[in-house]
């Protein structure tokens, strides 16, 4: 996926996420509609034990796919690597 401009904002999403602050990461993730944020969106429902949600948002990514990952803070990590990079 190409880098997105709100990586900044983006990454206070992964990191609230990662400090089980589930909240304030729904909140900046729903901020925003690029495949980032989408990405974002999709493993907070998995962590929520939501599916169907989770698939919901997987599929508005770029080809991200709710089985790539069986850790979601393992994804969250790739995910604030990837907006980094």
């Amino acid at each position: 996926m190409p880098s997105s401009t709100n990586s900044p904002h983006l990454l206070q999403a992964v990191q609230a996420a990662l400090a089980d602050d589930w909240e304030t990461a729904h909140k900046i993730a729903q901020d925003y509609g690029d495949p980032y944020a989408n990405w974002i969106h999709a493993v907070l429902h998995k962590i929520e034990g939501d599916a169907w949600n989770s698939r919901y948002w997987y599929a508005r990514t770029d080809g991200k796919k709710y089985e790539d990952f069986s850790d979601p803070k393992a994804e969250l990590r790739a995910i604030a690597e990837a907006l980094v990079t």
